[in-house]
């Protein structure tokens, strides 16, 4: 498989930030000392042009970010500070994931991006600590190119992919589906293809139960060419904002769920982290790692 990983992603944020960009250095890290990956499966992603950011965001919104002209309040939307560092690393993890996805086509497997689920930038903004919509990027670069026909955005964050729900609304070729906190941010919800919002408090079971109803109907009824899986780990039961009473093995029972359905209909995918902000690095870096063991295991 295809591990998208540049020392870039871990972007230096102010002391105390409440965004754990430690864990983008931790993940690799960890993955190699557990045997996990081999050096040679990273790849190093150059940054996306401009030409492929214009399928998805608006040339104004565009010029904002690479000029750094965003307001006061559009940078507080976003929660990161602006700087040009940080957008070339927006830049680069949308390229991750289209490298990833075009690895999993050729290879009829998958590909993994260390970073990415960007999933709350809209076409003409950013907000919740995404700027640029990777997931939006890769699946309409795919499109574009008519490298598949249909895609499928498979998203397992505990926070609505809003900004995805809103690009593909009126799309046809792109499905997303979105199961998150009900009450959770964003508090106003987009509409997704399929959304299924989760009460506060869903335990491992009641999680995993009705995830493998909804991936049978997805599988079976739906057949996309093409999968994104969106791997938040903001659903565990450690995590500050997620809500949720899912332990580290219902996280990792999760995974293993969608993978083994993803390769038992033979689908290409592409997989980025998400969220997760347990205050506890472990418990992220290590809900992570579950995802690259899976994905190693099953494919």
């Amino acid at each position: 498989m295809l591990i998208a990983y540049d020392p870039i992603f871990a972007h230096p944020l102010p002391e105390g930030h409440r965004f754990p960009m430690a864990k983008y250095e931790l993940i690799p890290e960890q993955l190699l000392r557990e045997g996990v990956v081999k050096e040679d499966m990273f790849h190093k992603p150059q940054p996306v042009s401009e030409e492929t950011i214009l399928l998805t965001h608006t040339p104004e919104y565009w010029n904002k970010l690479k000029n750094l002209q965003l307001s006061e309040k559009e940078v507080r939307r976003i929660g990161l500070p602006q700087s040009a560092a940080l957008v070339m690393r927006e830049r680069v993890i949308c390229q991750g994931t289209i490298d990833c996805a075009l690895y999993a086509l050729e290879n009829g497997s998958i590909g993994l991006n260390v970073a990415g689920g960007t999933h709350h930038a809209f076409t003409d903004r950013g907000e919740g600590f995404c700027l640029m919509n990777d997931f939006a990027i890769a699946a309409n670069y795919l499109l574009h190119h008519q490298l598949v026909r249909n895609v499928m955005i498979i998203d397992l964050d505990v926070h609505q992919g809003n900004g995805t729900a809103a690009i593909f609304e009126e799309h046809e070729k792109v499905f997303t589906f979105s199961m998150h906190g009900e009450h959770n941010y964003p508090f106003h919800k987009e509409t997704s293809a399929w959304d299924i919002g989760l009460p506060d408090g869903t335990t491992d079971d009641e999680y995993l139960n009705k995830l493998a109803s909804c991936l049978a109907f997805l599988m079976v009824r739906k057949r996309p060419e093409f999968i994104f899986y969106l791997s938040g780990v903001d659903i565990l039961s450690t995590d500050r904002y997620g809500r949720m009473k899912v332990t580290e093995e219902g996280c990792r029972c999760r995974d293993v769920l969608v993978l083994n359905n993803i390769k038992r209909y033979g689908i290409p995918c592409a997989v980025a982290m998400g969220g997760g902000y347990s205050p506890q690095l472990r418990h992220i870096v290590n809900a992570h790692c579950n995802t690259f063991k899976t994905a190693a295991a099953i494919f």
